[in-house]
């Protein structure tokens, strides 16, 4: 709807253009918001206010001319003036009518990309696989696959992109506990994180085992048969871990989609070349750089992108820009978007513009840091154990599925155990979820188990309760066949179709600026929404039968809603809790 008020006032900015009113040559961002205020009408435009200076007039004045300018359009029944010039949009309820019960006949909602589908590389979740998945990749992982789902659904064809750490320096030191204890290996490499911690002590106490984990690092750089073996077997177990994750996470990640650093490393030698080519690398204390002159330290010296190490070796930016340069020449993305904390921002403003200016990557193709901030615990602190130490992501879900087989066995005592666990899965995954969702993606937020279960206020609990409130009006008129048509008079039927209208926009929002948070506020709203439609308006008893049937399409789109966007944040719905 807000494109259609947009595409009148050009109409009408142009008029008035060939009129004289307004001078040649403007080209404003003509914006269009929701109200608050729906006595306000149901859109607003600051539109006259951002012309009135260049066209001479008043305010008010210009928005006269601009309604009088306006084409007619039968969504839109009356626009008024407010304020100091606003315009405010009011639509016409039949045409809102109408319109929700064609997205109920549509089996995507009305949803459609905002612009031509593209290629789409999501850079997610990312772990290192020299230690076992903790809270620290919850983040990237779940914004990460919500976007990605957000995407498909607009229509993009999306690739995930797995970009483990399964190379460098500390593998030697991996290999060399594996070299020194084969029989333990495969029982210690169960608890990844104890494995690492033993083999980080024998590094730092022996010097003769550290020698020979830096032999190691040679050797398995260099294609050695047997570092080799034991390098694909850390990793087959590491990966092991962090499916099962993913797994009980209900993200779409497979191994398939796994594209580690190692998968780069023969090309890395070609990109320092291509640099080199380019005349882009300098030399400083025997390491090749990249410097440019926008980024400056301080002290206004300009900052070094390393590529390789004086000792030859190379870095996380060199990776980097092979990656970047496989997407684009291989994989033919449009958008490559990574979900990597915020405090790699600079990391990859200044490998991104390397990559574009080594022509890694093809012209238009955008490059985009979709970065996140920590999660810290109830304190406001980094989260941690009782002892300091890093939180398993698998230990946290645990918890998390405990906590909500309690709160539902305290609620449901008769249900059965297998459908308890059923639920406590739902509620449990989502809750963490979606806590997590729900925030800004680059706010830091504090985890807090207690807040996140509540059945109150804008949580996983209430959503999923909220779509079973829907479907348990379908349970007991016995059918989900309806017929008739949307029938809107009642101001909360008024309220909750206006809502309904606006799922195609969020969706997009989320796919342009990666931000869940703005479908679970979307969500939360939509829920309050249909509580206060279901408190005010009669739906089984409704007082005649073409009421009852509008009411119930108004319910149905509610839950077809509810259950989409859940489903695109990656929460697993109930008919009932």
């Amino acid at each position: 709807m807000k494109d259609s008020i947009r595409h009148l006032i050009q109409q009408a900015l142009t008029r008035l253009t060939t009129e004289g009113v307004l001078p040649e040559g403007l080209s404003p961002t003509i914006q269009v918001e929701n109200t608050k205020d729906k006595s306000h009408g149901d859109f607003a435009s600051n539109i006259a206010m951002m012309l009135a200076k260049p066209a001479g007039l008043k305010p008010r004045d210009l928005a006269e001319k601009l309604i009088a300018a306006l084409p007619s359009d039968a969504d839109i029944s009356k626009v008024e003036i407010a304020g100091p010039g606003f315009l405010n949009f009011y639509q016409n309820s039949q045409a809102l009518a109408g319109r929700l019960d064609a997205l109920l006949a549509d089996s995507r909602l009305g949803v459609r990309k905002a612009g031509k589908p593209q290629t789409v590389v999501v850079d997610l979740s990312s772990p290192n696989l020299a230690k076992e998945m903790h809270v620290g990749h919850l983040r990237s992982t779940i914004i990460g696959d919500a976007v990605a789902r957000v995407l498909e659904f607009l229509g993009d064809s999306v690739i995930r992109q797995n970009h483990v750490g399964d190379w460098g320096t500390q593998f030697g030191m991996l290999l060399a506990f594996m070299e020194a204890n084969p029989a333990a290996a495969e029982s210690e490499l169960a608890d990844l994180e104890g494995f690492y911690r033993a083999a980080k002590k024998c590094f730092d106490d022996s010097a003769e085992f550290a020698e020979r984990a830096r032999e190691l690092v040679v050797q398995l750089q260099a294609g050695e048969p047997e570092c080799l073996r034991l390098w694909h077997r850390f990793n087959e177990i590491s990966l092991s871990h962090c499916q099962q994750a993913y797994d009980r996470l209900g993200v779409k990640l497979t191994p398939a989609d796994v594209k580690g650093e190692s998968a780069y490393n023969a090309e890395l030698p070609g990109i320092i070349e291509a640099l080199r080519d380019k005349g882009l690398l300098s030399e400083s204390d025997g390491a090749q750089c990249v410097f440019m002159d926008e980024f400056k330290n301080a002290e206004g010296n300009p900052l070094p992108v390393i590529v390789q190490k004086a000792g030859g070796g190379y870095l996380y930016a060199t990776t980097d820009l092979a990656a970047m340069r496989y997407r684009s020449q291989q994989l033919k993305a449009d958008r490559a978007l990574y979900f990597v904390d915020q405090r790699q921002a600079l990391h990859f403003q200044m490998a991104f513009e390397v990559a574009r200016r080594a022509g890694f990557v093809h012209d238009g193709m955008q490059l985009e840091h979709m970065g996140f901030g920590t999660m810290n615990g109830a304190d406001g602190r980094p989260f941690k154990t009782r002892d300091g130490g890093t939180v398993k992501l698998i230990d946290l879900l645990d918890e998390a599925e405990e906590r909500a087989y309690s709160l539902v066995k305290g609620k449901n005592p008769d249900l059965d155990e297998s459908e308890l666990r059923s639920i406590a899965h739902a509620v449990g995954i989502g809750a963490v979820k979606y806590a997590d969702l729900s925030k800004h993606r680059t706010s830091d937020y504090s985890f807090n188990f207690e807040q996140m279960l509540s059945f109150e206020g804008n949580t996983a609990p209430y959503l999923l309760y909220a779509y079973t409130r829907v479907a348990s009006v379908f349970r007991k008129l016995g059918t989900s066949s309806i017929e008739g048509q949307i029938i809107l008079a009642a101001e909360q039927e008024l309220a909750l179709a206006g809502k309904l209208a606006q799922f195609g926009e969020v969706l997009n929002n989320v796919a342009d600026k990666g931000v869940p948070h703005l479908l679970c506020a979307y969500l939360y709203d939509l829920a309050g929404l249909f509580s206060s439609f279901y408190e005010h308006c009669p739906i089984l008893s409704a007082e005649d039968q073409a009421t009852q049937q509008s009411r119930l399409r108004l319910a149905a789109l509610t839950g077809r809603t509810l259950k989409q966007g859940l489903e695109l944040l990656g929460l697993e719905t109930l008919e009932r809790m």
